[in-house]
């Protein structure tokens, strides 16, 4: 489902004045952002720069935050996290539907397995799965609840180089057929223009830059202006 264009322009996050301080250190420094609704956006910047934080902030799960402002998210909100985070005592089936109500919550979450290719593995225990197969899972619970935000905390970076790519396509069309908004944070440059159609990067707690990606262009004159931002400077041999 292509995006109506008065979606994407009705902002789904709405942050003003966002600050967070740790132990004396601030690592969101009063950020302005507005992520419209249906679109995918990364955030990219160094450890430590903040990114899980803000992550956490706009979730709802970081109640130390502080603002000037507004922060504003939709009701329906899902986050998936580098580790699964299935319950090793419930079988996959289960861990997708915990906590859904009404009585088709299991033909729902069959039908998020089908989608995500794990369909006929609903009575495997989380031990039984691969870790690409684990994140698959992690994918359906999220999408299972049908969510106008979904928040990805390097959801990919425990994976293997192949099993990375082929999550990022599966990502990528389960997003353009539900249409959430998401919110990636990721350390992989290549990662972000690959899956988002705006990248950010966090410098000194303040977004510093604000790119939008054009998927019909080459990705040579994003990744460099990107690593260039990061500090990294490629060796032309």
């Amino acid at each position: 489902m292509a995006p109506h264009t008065e979606q994407l322009t009705r902002p789904a996050v709405r942050l003003r004045g966002l600050t967070r301080s740790f132990g004396g250190r601030t690592v969101l420094d009063g950020i302005d952002l507005d992520l419209p609704a249906g679109q995918f956006t990364a955030l990219l910047g160094h450890s430590g720069s903040g990114k899980s934080t803000l992550l956490r902030a706009v979730a709802g799960l970081d109640q130390g935050v502080a603002g000037s402002g507004e922060l504003s998210a939709p009701e329906r909100v899902s986050v998936v996290f580098q580790d699964s985070r299935l319950l090793p005592w419930r079988r996959v089936l289960e861990n997708v539907v915990l906590g859904l109500d009404g009585k088709d919550a299991y033909d729902r979450g069959r039908a998020a397995l089908e989608e995500v290719g794990l369909g006929g593995r609903e009575r495997a225990w989380p031990g039984e799965l691969s870790g690409g197969e684990a994140q698959r899972a992690a994918l359906a619970r999220s999408l299972v609840r049908e969510p106008e935000l979904l928040l990805a905390d390097e959801p990919f970076g425990a994976l293997d180089a192949l099993t990375r790519i082929k999550m990022h396509h599966l990502l990528r069309e389960l997003w353009k057929r539900h249409r959430p908004s998401v919110l990636l944070v990721t350390h992989d440059v290549d990662e972000a223009i690959a899956l988002a159609d705006r990248v950010l990067v966090l410098e000194q707690g303040r977004v510093g830059v604000d790119l939008a990606i054009d998927h019909t262009h080459s990705r040579d004159e994003y990744r460099t202006r990107l690593l260039a931002a990061l500090g990294v400077t490629e060796d032309p041999a």
